[in-house]
């Protein structure tokens, strides 16, 4: 009779699993030219929502893991510990344009600057109509890295250095590397407890539409380390804030954008997982959803619940023709609500004057 030991399966399963991440064999090549990954893949309708819009949340799992995989493949170029590249930020995410069950999404990954202990990843998605042959591009999105040794996941490895076509395109992503270093330290965890729903709460008030939903971690949910991936956070964020967003306006609606991610700590195997969404700001024709992620170990009732996960999603109402239509004013209720809603205004305001920016330059 053959006896395993368990702890040496699970290092030829972890030293199996890195081989696929970092090998590039002939299918790697055809994804991969001139430093840039991609994947593509067919939206189904287990993929979008009941009327064929494909879900936000779809669509940053895939832009996470087409990061990831980039982002692990260029931090073992080196001969040094194996590691895996592990999510810690997203910038502010844009959704172009909706996508349709039907249509092939294309991810494009590229490295675009490398500190010390950091990568940045920029990621572009392109939507393919294979009937009639149009593309569009539907998210831009930038993502940071760090590399986690996969014999001890507290440390961090150092990152191979890239290679840049000017001085100036390494200087362009060192202030993009200060800007976002300086945001995730001005941003602080969010410790306030989620109210507990009112009852029978008025119609469009921040009760009314508050949600939750409750997830143990898995394996299926997690990287090598057994933590979760960082893909799978967002899209559970993005299933409650449109749950939020639709109870709020009773119409169908999508996601607009996304504002930077924090990932705070991290969340292991084992977790239960709170997701909370509750409205902030409603403008004519868009609402901002604040999400935050709670995780508890479930075999460790000593430890306490931390806030793992913050962001900002804003989402717009859609008509059954698909064009964006007005949202119902959300009703405040309290100092708390206003000062959150005076915050998110002027996140939108400030958001909505660097889009007029961008489009006056580009005249």
């Amino acid at each position: 009779m053959l006896c395993f030991r368990p702890q040496m399966v699970a290092q030829k399963r972890q030293k199996r699993l890195i081989q696929k991440l970092t090998r590039v064999g002939k299918g790697a090549e055809e994804a991969q030219q001139d430093g840039i990954y991609q994947l593509s893949r067919m939206m189904c309708p287990d993929d979008a929502n009941i009327v064929g819009n494909v879900h936000g949340g779809t669509i940053l799992k895939m832009i996470e893991e087409a990061g990831c995989i980039i982002g692990t493949r260029h931090c073992n170029t080196q001969n040094e510990d194996r590691c895996v590249a592990a999510l810690v930020r997203v910038e502010k995410t844009e959704f172009l344009y909706p996508m349709f069950i039907g249509e092939v999404a294309h991810v494009s990954a590229d490295i675009t600057y490398a500190s010390k202990h950091s990568v940045e990843v920029q990621v572009k998605v392109v939507a393919e109509n294979i009937l009639t042959g149009t593309k569009k591009l539907t998210n831009k999105a930038a993502l940071w890295y760090v590399p986690v040794s996969l014999q001890n996941v507290d440390k961090i490895m150092e990152v191979p250095a890239l290679k840049y076509d000017s001085p100036e395109q390494e200087e362009e992503g060192k202030k993009r590397y200060e800007a976002q270093k300086m945001e995730r330290l001005e941003t602080k965890e969010r410790n306030e407890e989620v109210l507990p729903s009112v009852p029978n709460p008025e119609q469009h008030s921040v009760g009314f539409s508050q949600s939750s939903l409750i997830h143990l971690v898995g394996p299926s949910d997690c990287t090598l380390h057994d933590f979760v991936h960082g893909g799978v956070t967002m899209k559970l964020m993005d299933e409650v804030a449109g749950i939020v967003a639709v109870r709020h306006c009773n119409t169908n609606v999508v996601t607009a954008s996304v504002d930077a991610i924090n990932f705070h700590r991290k969340i292991k195997k084992g977790c239960v997982v709170t997701v909370t969404g509750r409205m902030t700001f409603t403008s004519n024709k868009s609402m901002e959803i604040e999400v935050f992620v709670d995780a508890s170990p479930l075999l460790e009732p000593e430890k306490a619940k931390y806030r793992a996960v913050s962001a900002f999603f804003t989402f717009i109402s859609l008509d059954k023709y698909n064009r964006p239509q007005p949202v119902p004013p959300l009703k405040i209720d309290g100092e708390e609500e206003q000062k959150r809603f005076e915050e998110a205004k002027a996140r939108y305001l400030q958001n909505k004057a660097k889009r007029l920016a961008q489009k006056e330059a580009k005249q």
